[in-house]
């Protein structure tokens, strides 16, 4: 069996569990965006991690770890703790909060958290939602095409194409039910391919021993610091690991991974919910961490190649045909199982919170989508950037947008639509500041910008009891 067959066996089965959601549909924009909240804790724990990881884990942080060696595991620790942090802070009161408002958006649900529409602020975060997760949707198009090209020898458009195509497929069958779905099948087959090449990588290398020492040999790649640091020793180091539990803290500010919790059926399933999400988590970040790893000795030059390809040429290199289009259908599958996310959380936006009407159609439903998917698709042939920049530029300024104002909202404050709509500017202002001063390399401009959100409200409330005062 050649590659290419097997690649097109795995996707075909995805194909289909995709299009059987059909049979479920109840036309309604509540079934099409939030699957009439009914999805069982564990659908809800595969498709939140699966859709979390994507073609970033895949391409970026594998590609991160061939670069940055030991460090790198300094994001992993950092980005699960802060996603746990994250879930134990708000999952519960965001689920409460969308049976109590009604909301079938993420903008919609932070805009009236308390029952109270603020149509400005809901807007605003529709509109911040459409330019960043569209960029993000391009980047998982993107990683799905350098896949392709480099197992299949595709043209780089190809594989964008392809997906693009099946992301439209997935949406119009079922919406979110669908992307759901799929992302448990393909959550399955990823687990299966990054365990199965950890393992015959670390075998070719003579077991766990002489892969420590041919990393060893590697310069500088056994160091447990990065060279860049934001401050020098100790403090620097320290620093450094905060500032990636803050992006584990951003999954907060990601609709699309948010909005899989808002489907969940009732609110006490949470705990179910948490097993099954961080196990796979720990387990499929702790994998791809090691394949990373591997792949700088067994792909010992960096510079003949694209670093985010090391994990489709180790597969080409080390496994059978039949096992490489599995490893491909992985990681094709994770892409469009983000990528359907991302479109369907644009298309929510825009059709329920930019422009909003009494009753919606299901033709205006699947043309927003289509039309979502034809702007990422754009991006994604005309930005040859790396996967891992564009996801963590787009994941940190969504972060810093929304997730100062969840957090208020979760802690109990009750923010105008004034003090609000500062916060969430302020935040966003703060971290594009930060990456373009090129200070990101040194610290993680999201933690720079949900600090900032906060900052922000905080300084509106002492400016409202000081004119308070004077009034008095």
């Amino acid at each position: 069996m050649t590659i290419s067959t097997s690649f097109f066996l795995f996707m075909a089965g995805f194909l289909i569990v995709g299009l059987l959601s059909y049979l479920k549909s109840r036309g309604t924009a509540s079934d099409y965006y939030l699957a009439s909240r009914s999805v069982p804790p564990w659908l809800v724990g595969l498709s939140a991690v699966a859709t979390n990881n994507s073609g970033y884990m895949f391409i970026g942080v594998i590609g991160y770890t061939y670069v940055a060696g030991f460090s790198a595991l300094w994001l992993m620790f950092g980005w699960i703790t802060g996603d746990l942090i994250a879930s134990l802070l708000v999952h519960r009161r965001l689920r409460e909060a969308t049976e109590q408002t009604g909301a079938v958006s993420y903008a919609g649900l932070l805009a009236s958290w308390d029952g109270t529409d603020r149509p400005a602020l809901r807007r605003s975060i529709a509109l911040l939602s459409l330019l960043f997760l569209t960029t993000y949707a391009a980047a998982q198009l993107l990683a799905g095409s350098k896949a392709l090209q480099v197992l299949l020898e595709w043209p780089h458009y190809a594989g964008a194409f392809m997906g693009a195509t099946l992301v439209v497929i997935y949406c119009l069958a079922g919406g979110i039910r669908a992307s759901i779905w799929t992302d448990a099948a393909q959550s399955i087959v990823m687990m299966v391919a990054m365990g199965l090449l950890l393992w015959v990588a670390t075998t070719e290398m003579g077991g766990p021993e002489g892969a420590l020492q041919a990393m060893r040999e590697v310069p500088g790649f056994t160091n447990w610091t990065p060279e860049e640091l934001a401050f020098p020793g100790l403090a620097g180091g320290i620093a450094f690991a905060v500032s990636w539990l803050f992006a584990g803290l951003s999954v907060m500010g990601q609709p699309h991974v948010m909005v899989r919790f808002m489907t969940l059926q009732r609110a006490d399933q949470l705990v179910r919910v948490r097993l099954w999400y961080y196990l796979w988590f720990l387990l499929f970040y702790s994998a791809a961490t090691g394949v990373g790893l591997l792949s700088r000795v067994l792909l010992a030059d960096p510079a003949s190649f694209d670093a985010e390809l090391a994990l489709p040429m180790m597969a080409r290199d080390l496994l059978p045909a039949p096992l490489v289009g599995l490893i491909l259908a992985g990681i094709f599958a994770a892409t469009i199982s983000t990528a359907d996310s991302l479109v369907l959380a644009c298309s929510a936006a825009l059709t329920h919170d930019l422009m909003p009407t009494p009753k919606k159609k299901r033709w205006q439903l699947r043309g927003a989508t289509f039309a979502i998917t034809l702007l990422a698709l754009a991006l994604a042939l005309g930005f040859n950037q790396s996967v891992f920049t564009m996801v963590i530029f787009s994941w940190s300024t969504l972060a810093s947008a929304f997730a100062p104002l969840l957090l208020l909202w979760v802690w109990g404050q009750q923010p105008t639509q004034s003090q609000a709509l500062l916060t969430l500017f302020g935040g966003v202002l703060a971290a594009l500041a930060w990456r373009y001063l090129g200070l990101h390399n040194a610290l993680y401009e999201g933690m720079v910008g949900i600090l900032t959100g906060l900052l922000v409200f905080a300084l509106t409330l002492g400016w409202e009891s000081r004119r308070r005062a004077v009034s008095c």
